[in-house]
């Protein structure tokens, strides 16, 4: 009887014993997680981070990402919303990581991983518009199955049958757990995962190459998977949506809020001490009037200048709060005025202070306006 031909050789001993380093891989691994803890530093919760934070570090957001700051599509993949979800990325990351980057090389992979997550983050951007602030290196992840279930199914006569079963439907069946938990569990951007995993598809057709044999992947294959890539991301870009409101003119209202409570704390501590004086001359009484004018009555006119310069959508998350600040402000200006002529009108009847139930109530305290 003729000898059996010897099986195919497996190809992960044949990648391991071509490429044993892993530079990308390890790198983005480790660039994730100290950004991760510079964010713990700097506020973040280890269990789950407020928007705000997320926000502040560069998350994927509507109204900010078209707000000109669309560096937010490449600076979210490195942001996480807490522990669990950095361990399962990392994990997921490495657990595909050593595979893809040695099939494809080191610069290949580095294009699947960030090109994927650019992509899954603009289709996140489409779908979800302005309603969610997303983040985390996920899209860039389910690119790297994309290009790995590629590959073995591209390769897959030149595989051990038994490694093929194992790497195709281990990585398939990730995939689909991921995304079935996406359309269950909310909170999770499955927009992003899909759009990842086409593009790493994708690309992993456009890049691939030969591992186990010498035949090259046809020509027409990698250039109508390019050409497929391209008109995907040119129809994203003339699809997404509108942004509710200007990312900057929030900032700008949050800004002139903090501003405001600042000055309404020494407008207090002024009014303060000028309701325990009593009984005054009638010199004294013009100096308080003057005192009321340039320490209540102008640092209100001054917020009230402010209130009505910012220009705001009604959408906005700021719009109401600072429309109830500009008329707050209207008020107290017109009530402090008012009490500094009444001062002066009666400082030749006598040296005693008017009644003193002249000014509203204190400035509201400013709402947690940083999550959406």
């Amino acid at each position: 009887m003729p000898d059996a031909p010897p099986p195919p050789p497996r190809l992960y001993d044949l990648l391991l014993a071509r490429t044993t380093r892993l530079p990308v891989t390890l790198l983005l691994i480790a660039t994730n997680a100290l950004i991760f803890g510079l964010m713990l530093n700097a506020g973040a919760g280890l269990w789950h981070s407020n928007n705000g934070v997320q926000l502040a570090w560069g998350a994927n957001f509507g109204p900010a990402t078209q707000d000109g700051q669309w560096w937010r599509l490449g600076s979210a993949l490195f942001l996480h919303f807490g522990l669990i979800h950095i361990v399962m990325n990392l994990w997921a990351l490495w657990d595909g990581g050593q595979l893809v980057e040695r099939i494809y090389g080191h610069l290949r992979f580095a294009v699947i991983y960030f090109v994927s997550g650019l992509s899954g983050n603009l289709l996140s951007l489409v779908i979800q518009g302005n309603d969610a602030v997303s983040g985390g290196a996920s899209g860039a992840i389910f690119g790297i199955y994309g290009a790995l279930l590629i590959y073995v199914w591209r390769e897959r006569k030149l595989l051990d049958p038994h490694e093929f079963r194992w790497l195709f439907w281990a990585g398939a069946a990730f995939t689909c757990v991921s995304i079935g938990l996406g359309l269950v569990v909310p909170g999770i951007d499955n927009s992003a995962h899909i759009g990842g995993l086409l593009a790493g598809a994708l690309l992993g057709t456009l890049l691939g190459r030969p591992v186990l044999g010498d035949s090259p992947w046809p020509r027409w294959q990698r250039g109508a998977a390019g050409l497929s890539w391209a008109a995907a991301i040119a129809g994203l870009l003339t699809h997404i949506p509108p942004p509710s409101y200007r990312w900057s003119e929030e900032i700008a209202a949050r800004q002139e809020i903090r501003e405001f409570l600042e000055r309404e704390t020494r407008i207090q501590a002024s009014w303060q001490d000028i309701i325990r004086q009593d009984r005054l001359n009638a010199e004294s009484i013009q100096e308080l009037a003057k005192r009321i004018e340039f320490e209540i009555t102008e640092p209100y006119g001054e917020s009230l200048e402010q209130f009505s310069q910012l220009t705001l959508d009604e959408s906005a998350p700021s719009a109401e709060q600072i429309e109830s600040l500009r008329a707050y402000s209207e008020k107290r200006r017109e009530v402090s005025q008012a009490l500094a002529d009444q001062l002066r009108a009666r400082s030749q009847f006598g040296p005693t202070l008017p009644h003193r139930r002249g000014m509203p109530p204190a400035a509201p305290a400013s709402p947690d306006t940083a999550g959406q």
